[in-house]
């Protein structure tokens, strides 16, 4: 077997955790998705929950569970649904890396 065919099926056999780690950007447009209801960068205004610089432990917490359902909401549950365990991830440590809102 050539290299670029070990390499096609290593790479194939690595599943989506190349692809998220392809896109630098994946954390920040993923996060992205959050701002209507929890502020640009997680630095949410009003009654919302902050998530800037909330531990990302505690926020992959709490995503699931809203996913799982042990957490009541009015939309969380639904959009938690959306995103696999990795997403989270990724959203979560992006989210504990922003400065919170002074």
């Amino acid at each position: 077997m050539n290299p670029w065919m070990i390499a096609a099926t290593l790479a194939l056999a690595a599943g989506p955790s190349v692809a998220l780690a392809q896109d630098t950007h994946l954390a920040r447009n993923l996060a992205a998705t959050c701002a209507n209801c929890h502020g640009t960068n997680g630095q949410a205004v009003g009654d919302m929950k902050p998530l800037a610089g909330v531990s990302a432990a505690k926020i992959v917490s709490m995503v699931a569970d809203y996913k799982s359902g042990n957490q009541p909401a009015t939309i969380m549950h639904q959009i938690a649904k959306g995103y696999t365990d990795d997403q989270i991830k990724l959203v979560a440590a992006y989210f504990a890396a922003q400065k919170p809102a002074k």
